[in-house]
């Protein structure tokens, strides 16, 4: 019986140790050497994508990412989509609010306000729907083509650049459809702006 127990208890020692090695070769492997290497790899082919997506002006300073959105309020620029976290992307994510929900319509009823403001010749009617709607990040950095266009008048006023040049800057900064099918076209903000600070000499 004695035999026996000190069998069992080697065989106990024995698969300890066992577990314990391959556990720190896991650690090593997943935690370590697999993050480096994906790194690594991403660093080699997609070096932009790999740190951030990141924008830099034309002198060469760092603005933001194209990832995410950002806040303008000057009515000079083009202004993107609401966000009721107000573009943070640490706290991603939106309220999930129903139609009728009271808070809901009180937003979009100053964003509305807001929009009849600034944007005096332009009725409601023509207002497109993501300018005064929180995207599911609330993070969202584009429009869409027609969101852009309705802000020309508002920015050819104040700006003095023609209609047709803020329309040429709007199609050159448009994107496509994904792969040409996936999607729908859309406008970032944040570039658009940049190309508009190019024009205006900014």
């Amino acid at each position: 019986m004695k035999q026996s127990a000190k069998i069992g208890q080697e065989t106990a020692r024995l698969s300890l140790g066992v577990v314990i090695r391959i556990s720190l070769v896991f650690i090593v492997l997943c935690g370590i050497v697999y993050p480096l290497a994906c790194t690594g790899i991403a660093q080699v082919l997609f070096p932009g994508n790999a740190n951030g997506s990141l924008i830099e002006n034309i002198n060469g300073e760092v603005v933001g990412s194209e990832l995410i959105g950002q806040k303008f309020t000057d009515p000079k620029y083009f202004h993107g989509r609401v966000s009721s976290i107000d573009y943070k992307a640490e706290a991603s994510g939106s309220n999930n609010f129903a139609p009728s929900n009271p808070d809901m319509l009180k937003r979009t009823e100053e964003s509305i306000e807001e929009w009849k403001k600034n944007n005096p010749d332009v009725p409601v009617s023509q207002l497109p729907i993501d300018l005064i709607t929180n995207s599911g990040s609330g993070l969202d950095p584009h429009i869409t083509p027609e969101s852009a266009k309705v802000q020309v008048n508002r920015i050819s006023k104040l700006t003095g650049l023609s209609a047709d040049q803020l329309n040429k800057l709007i199609e050159a900064n448009t994107d496509g459809r994904d792969l040409g099918l996936f999607g729908e076209p859309r406008v970032n903000v944040l570039k658009l702006n940049l190309a508009l600070n190019g024009v205006l000499g900014k």
